[in-house]
């Protein structure tokens, strides 16, 4: 029900809820929020666009395989998250800046940002998301067989080690196939694929050559790890920080999916 500002009391008429980018209208306020997750999650950005160009060439040059050709970007799918979303990302910022000004070893730039980079994650694409300018989630969001939209709707799910981003699409990419095999839409030659391109809080760092030795207790090691935010893998030929297991799912605020055939 609304308050009839002039009568003072309770009008009869239900409260609507219109949504700002289409005009459709709905009656619980928790409608409106499914279709905007679902409808208008995500806008495609057209050729014009510099944003485009910019991720375009940040993913074509960090593909690093010299002995193939690189993939082909068929769209590229800018992210609008829910304002909810981006105030849990930057209070996972705050915290980690507030732990860092406490006196933590190793602070470094989680001072300054909460050492925010600019990360990787490849994921399934099982929906027609970016085909003929479909910009809208499938049904099946939350499920494991479309990846990516159950990423850009409900966010990261953590899974123990963590959430693992990358330094480069082409590492990303390569991680995707060897665990998920060659999942995607299409049987067999090129597949689409949409590579998340994120903002990531990493805060402190744990190195794998860091913290407890093997032959330590697990209590000492879970004492050790709960001083890191993410942990680092094994530096390899891509980045220092190839591989970064992030231990907490709001740090990873996924900002545009690219989707490609390779």
């Amino acid at each position: 029900m609304v308050v009839d500002p002039a009568g003072g009391g309770t009008s009869m008429r239900a409260a609507i809820f219109p949504c700002p980018d289409c005009g459709d209208v709905f009656v619980r306020a928790e409608s409106l929020h499914l279709h905007q997750a679902t409808r208008h999650a995500v806008s495609e950005l057209g050729p014009e666009d510099t944003s485009r160009n910019i991720i375009e060439i940040i993913f074509q040059s960090s593909w690093l395989k010299k002995q193939t050709p690189v993939c082909a970007v068929d769209r590229i799918l800018k992210v609008h998250n829910a304002p909810a979303t981006l105030a849990r990302f930057e209070a996972y910022r705050d915290a980690v800046k507030a732990r860092a000004r406490g006196g933590r070893p190793g602070a470094g730039r989680c001072t300054a940002d909460g050492n925010e980079l600019l990360r990787f994650h490849c994921a399934a694409l099982s929906c027609s998301l970016g085909a003929g300018g479909a910009t809208h989630l499938c049904d099946g969001a939350g499920n494991s067989s479309c990846a990516a939209c159950g990423i850009v709707r409900d966010g990261f799910k953590f899974r123990a080690p963590g959430v693992r981003t990358m330094a480069t699409s082409g590492r990303a990419h390569d991680d995707a196939v060897a665990v998920g095999g060659e999942e995607g839409e299409g049987g067999g030659g090129e597949q689409r694929r949409a590579m998340l391109v994120c903002r990531v809080i990493a805060g402190r760092v744990k190195r794998r050559c860091e913290g407890t030795a093997e032959t330590a207790g697990k209590e000492e090691d879970a004492e050790a790890e709960e001083e890191y935010d993410s942990v680092a893998g094994t530096a390899g030929v891509y980045s220092s920080l190839d591989e970064l297991e992030v231990l907490n799912p709001t740090a990873i605020l996924p900002c545009f999916v690219v989707v490609y055939k390779a």
